[in-house]
């Protein structure tokens, strides 16, 4: 099984509002990887709506990233690509 954790900065304008969330989760669901959130201490899962919602990141916020399963590496690239995106709001 594999892991890979990067550091991703939020570079959208509203950080990580309900839209971005719902995007990222769509995103990450079409893998079999775990993919795991940290920002501040907490942990969420990147599968969960509310659980990104809760971490309150705006605009320049620093997240870890944590991809683990057979497809780890092709969840973390999609990831990245919809972070660097902007999640097509800029």
């Amino acid at each position: 099984m594999s892991e890979v954790t990067e550091e991703i900065m939020v570079v959208n304008a509203l950080g990580m509002h309900a839209r971005p969330a719902a995007a990222l989760v769509q995103t990450t669901l079409r893998f079999e990887s775990d993919v795991h959130i940290h920002f501040r201490g907490n942990t969420v899962n990147g599968k969960s709506i509310m659980g990104l919602l809760t971490l309150g990141a705006a605009r320049g916020s620093r997240l870890s990233i944590t991809c683990t399963g057979p497809d780890a590496e092709e969840a973390m690239s999609a990831v990245r690509q919809m972070f660097a995106s902007g999640f097509g709001e800029d």
